[in-house]
């Protein structure tokens, strides 16, 4: 499910279930946390194979879920790996990123779109919402009435007002270019940066209250 290989100064790390548009499991999701933390290379490039980025949690999974804040705590912890790796980690967006897959890419440094990519948070349409990491992350880097719109409306904006949002930092042609641009930088300065950047108070304790309210909603969740 998670493939990775070094290239240079860049590890790629791809989300390699194209036939479930890389829906991810909980093998999946502790696959990536250790594929990300496992790298030496100063960027990782985060991205998925075939049409879509991420589809986020795969559904059969969640319909048979038992602990809903099990599972939401093990997409927290993936995400938090992501973003607490030494490495910048850059997410190249190219086709759907929706839910659980938005939020791993809200866990990057960089989020970088093709034309072709479209975002969204579609959990409240059949009764969930985004549990790892979503409603912590999402107000952060957007403005309060984006992330809002985006989480209560379950829309699907496309690259052009992720841009506008603030979600993405570009829309190129292929991302990957812009990995191996930041991989050109001096290393240790790139690190020492991304933590600067990092050094944010906790949010340990609004990701408690989000497993919280999933575990609730997911003793009542029934796959449409």
């Amino acid at each position: 499910m998670i493939e990775t290989r070094s290239e240079g100064d860049v590890c790629h790390v791809t989300l390699a279930r194209p036939d479930r548009r890389n829906a991810l499991t909980p093998d999946g999701l502790d696959a990536l946390a250790r594929a990300v933390r496992g790298a030496d290379e100063p960027v990782v490039y985060l991205s998925g194979a075939g049409s879509a980025f991420c589809a986020g949690a795969d559904l059969d999974v969640v319909a048979d879920l038992e602990d809903g804040r099990a599972f939401a705590e093990r997409g927290q912890r993936t995400a938090r790996a992501i973003e607490g790796a030494e490495s910048v980690v850059v997410a190249g967006v190219d086709g759907p990123a929706r839910g659980g897959g938005l939020e791993m890419a809200l866990a990057c440094d960089l989020r970088i779109a093709t034309p072709e990519a479209t975002f969204g948070e579609p959990g409240v349409g059949f009764g969930l919402f985004g549990a790892w990491g979503g409603t912590v992350r999402l107000p952060r880097l957007v403005s309060g009435a984006d992330a809002a719109d985006l989480s209560l409306s379950g829309r699907v904006i496309d690259a052009e007002e992720a841009l506008r949002m603030g979600l993405v930092s570009r829309i190129v042609e292929d991302p990957e270019t812009v990995a191996r641009e930041v991989a050109e930088n001096d290393h240790r300065a790139l690190a020492l940066t991304k933590k600067r950047l990092r050094d944010v108070s906790s949010s340990t304790e609004q990701e408690t209250a989000e497993a919280t309210a999933f575990a609730e909603l997911i003793g009542r969740y029934e796959r449409p």
